[in-house]
């Protein structure tokens, strides 16, 4: 019968009513029906592949959702007697089934399998019921029966036959007995509790040993099959002479108990008849009576006692209870029979059996609530509460346990899982049973948790700095960051990228480049320090998760100073046009600030801090220069002993590793007048330092001057004699001759054709640390700029002073004081 078939075309035949109070009690329950037990009736010996019924069809399922949920069948048997076919959804025989192996003498019989569906997990049960068919005859344990029977044996006396044996049940089992035609005896057949049946002979005319000493009969055993089936035995009775009397028992039935596994030679109980024969006659012997060969090697009995032990296993999970019967024979021959019924007690000798039926490792570390990990069946041998199991895992680990179908338990989750944090579990499920002491058994679960990419890349630092040298060559590594991730495998894979920004107007990516893989930082070119001192870049850290997480962190790049810039004199101007003087009063005294030379250094710490020497000197006891200021200055009192012209070399020093440095060269003029210094700077010139290029330059000049001549001269020439001939082929005696005067041709003041004007430029400096330009008629200064070249003398100026009052003379005279 199928069940769930049954009970959903009942759902939809009573949905019109379902309005109803009793229609709405069957629809509550239909709506919860979960798991569906079907039952199939299918006869032993089938063919494998027979078919057994269409699972999918009676459970209500497509054969889609057999497919998506890898549907497989899960038998408690060494042997699986059916299959599955996920194609057609119909269930086959896999083996063949033989109903007396499989069940022996017990009826109905039957198998059941479960059928396990996932995502979602379904558990499905399904009986199988076995037909008996006629396969096996009833047959004898021997060929021959050989009795004894005393010609004294009263009529009524009855003589047990030995039993035949038919694995088939039902009709097809044993059901009667045939005793060959004979007019001593009459055959009575009787059936056990368990079902057996047995026969007895009944004596109904006397036997007369002298007449007949033995008799043969044929006893048929015969089944009820189609077709019908039966065995035979001979019965060879020897007629022995005068016992009266049977051995008579005194309990019409006998009744003990004995525990599962109890020792060999454990007494059980003792069975007693008497005889009231006398002599041998009354001697009986005891023994067991049709004794199944189950039974043969489990029970022994005394035949001179009638105790009855224990000879072998007893095991309470294969028979709960033996009935067997004893026979009282006596030496004429007589016999009684007894029923010994014997209880098995159980014990507590089973621990659970665990089996998974169903494990999902790994497990996706987002996996929802109360998500199925395994399913598992427990089971116990043991009955009542030796087979009552508990099932616990440890509180510690985020699961639960929970029972589902009989012997069945779903492990699920508790709560949300972290791979990062616990990667893996290591469950350990345990089975308890109620007995005592109780019995347990457990099994390990090792659960893995797969990735999701539930965390971006994280950097150690919120911001990094980088140093590095100016003047680095390009492509040298500046700087590692470093990310990571929680995550794994791809997840966990870091990409570094560069997010673009500017530095100075440009794109970072032309001031550094990184490894994507490595994190590392190379410059691409090489860095200025006195164009960027530092700068800022964003590094962008990317998993390779999908989506990809990612992360920013900024990185500081401080470019450090290297002593690449020698020091720059700003004063006093080292050029190639007129020279400086500075002037210094005879009266000046001892600590006289001559000068300062002022230096800088573009670049910085140690690298721009500067220091003055003196290198050399005119006169090196006259002055000194201050090592950390430049400033020049007397150190004695000035002599008319003391040179006019004083000529000092400062050098001008960083504190760099390597130092460099600047040369500066500073002229000094010791006089209290322009007069008196005039006349030795005349010759005053320069270094050759200064002359090296100037030589160079002035044969330039000289070959381009030389050159302008020769062409002019060729031009003039070349003029005149065209004007020559000109004039020649035009020319008039008549005409008057007009003198030629070059302009601003002038005779005053005396003759010659030079123009009066002089052009006198004098330089002050009345402060090293400013520059200014002042025009005046003082004519005593402390700075003198003058052309070494210049043929003029200060007395003439003097002399010429009263024309420079006429405001229409033609002599210019001009001052200018530079401070």
């Amino acid at each position: 019968m199928e069940v769930c078939g049954i009970l959903r075309r009942l759902k939809w035949r009573f949905y019109p009513g379902l309005w109803s109070l009793e229609g709405l009690v069957l629809l509550l329950f239909l709506s919860h029906l979960g798991r569906c037990q079907i039952r199939y009736s299918i006869p032993e010996e089938m063919k494998k592949g027979s078919f057994v019924g269409n699972v999918a069809q009676d459970l209500g399922l497509d054969l889609t959702r057999l497919r998506s949920g890898r549907a497989r069948i899960v038998t408690e048997q060494a042997t699986q007697y059916t299959e599955l076919k996920t194609d057609k959804g119909s269930l086959v025989v896999n083996e063949r089934i033989d109903r007396e192996q499989l069940c022996a003498d017990i009826t109905p019989c039957s198998f059941s399998i479960e059928i396990i569906l996932e995502n979602p997990i379904e558990l499905h049960r399904v009986t199988v019921e076995v037909l008996d068919v006629n396969d096996h005859a009833p047959v004898f344990k021997s060929n021959h029966i050989k009795m004894e029977i005393s010609e004294s044996a009263v009529i009524g006396s009855r003589f047990v036959l030995e039993s035949a044996d038919d694995p088939d049940v039902g009709l097809n089992g044993l059901q009667r007995y045939v005793l060959s035609s004979t007019d001593h005896f009459v055959l009575k057949q009787h059936a056990n509790p368990d079902g057996t049946k047995f026969a007895e002979m009944i004596l109904q005319k006397p036997l007369d040993r002298e007449g007949q000493p033995r008799l043969s009969l044929k006893l048929v055993a015969m089944d009820g099959g189609t077709p019908q089936r039966s065995g035979t035995v001979n019965i060879d009775i020897s007629v022995l002479d005068v016992n009266d009397n049977a051995p008579i028992f005194n309990q019409t039935v006998y009744r003990a108990t004995v525990s599962e596994n109890a020792q060999i030679g454990t007494y059980i109980t003792t069975v007693n008849a008497t005889d009231a024969d006398s002599g041998s006659n009354g001697l009986v012997a005891y023994s067991f009576s049709n004794l199944k060969e189950n039974l043969a090697g489990i029970f022994n009995i005394d035949q001179s006692t009638g105790n009855i032990t224990v000879a072998g296993q007893i095991d309470f999970e294969k028979d709960k209870k033996y009935e067997i019967r004893v026979e009282a024979r006596d030496k004429g021959g007589l016999t009684d029979l007894v029923k010994i019924i014997i209880d098995i007690i159980d014990i507590n000798d089973n621990a659970p059996i665990i089996n998974v039926m169903s494990f999902s490792s790994p497990m996706p570390e987002n996996a929802p609530l109360g998500s199925t990990i395994a399913v598992i069946n427990v089971k116990d041998a043991d009955s009542q509460k030796n087979g009552e199991i508990t099932c616990s895992i440890d509180k510690e680990f985020p699961f639960k346990i929970k029972s589902s179908l009989t012997n069945y338990y779903t492990l699920i989750s508790d709560m949300a899982f972290d791979r990062e944090h616990f990667p893996e579990y290591n469950i350990t499920v345990t089975a308890t049973d109620s007995g005592s002491p109780p019995l347990s058994s457990f099994i390990h679960l090792h659960l893995k948790l797969s990735d999701v990419n539930d965390n971006a890349p994280v950097f150690d630092e919120p911001t990094f700095y980088a140093h590095v040298l100016e003047n680095n060559p390009p492509g040298i590594s500046i700087f590692k960051v470093s990310a990571r991730d929680t995550d794994s495998n791809q997840n966990a894979r870091i990409s570094y990228l560069l997010e673009e920004n500017q530095v100075s107007g440009s794109p970072v990516s032309t001031y550094v480049s990184i490894n994507s893989e490595t994190g590392v930082l190379h410059a691409v070119r090489s860095f200025d320090y006195e164009q960027v001192k530092h700068f800022e870049l964003v590094v962008k850290a990317q998993d390779g998760g999908s989506p990809p997480l990612s992360s920013n962190v900024t990185v500081k790049i401080m470019i450090q100073d290297q002593n690449d810039n020698p020091p720059q004199v700003l004063y006093p101007v080292q050029t190639g046009g007129p020279l400086v003087a500075e002037m210094v009063p005879r009266s000046a005294d001892v600590g006289y600030l001559v000068t300062k030379v002022v230096a800088v250094d573009v670049d910085s710490g140690q690298n721009a801090w500067l220091s003055y020497k003196l290198q050399k000197a005119t006169d090196r006891a006259l002055f000194e220069v201050g090592l950390q200021n430049g400033e020049i200055r007397t150190t004695r009192q000035v002599t008319d002993k003391d040179a006019v012209k004083q000529r000092l070399t400062v050098v001008v020093e960083d504190n760099g590793q390597p130092s460099r440095s600047a040369t500066v060269n500073v002229n000094v003029a010791v006089a209290d007048s322009f007069p008196e210094v005039l006349s030795e700077f005349t010759d005053f010139t320069h270094d050759k330092e200064y002359n090296d290029n100037l030589t160079f330059y002035l044969v330039l000049a000289l070959a381009v001057v030389s050159f302008l001549f020769i062409t002019c001269l060729v031009v003039i020439i070349s003029v005149k004699i065209y004007r020559w001939r000109q004039s020649r082929i035009l020319y008039h005696p008549s005409l008057p001759v007009i003198p030629y005067y070059p302009p601003r041709y002038s005779d005053t003041l005396g003759s010659g054709t030079l123009q009066h004007v002089y052009n006198y430029e004098v330089c002050r400096t009345t402060d090293s640390r400013k520059s200014d330009c002042k025009f005046g008629r003082a004519a005593s200064q402390n700075v003198l700029m003058m052309d070494p070249s210049s043929t003029g003398t200060m007395q003439r100026i003097q002399s010429e002073k009263n024309i420079l009052d006429e405001p229409d003379s033609p002599l210019e005279v001009s001052w200018q004081y530079c401070v």
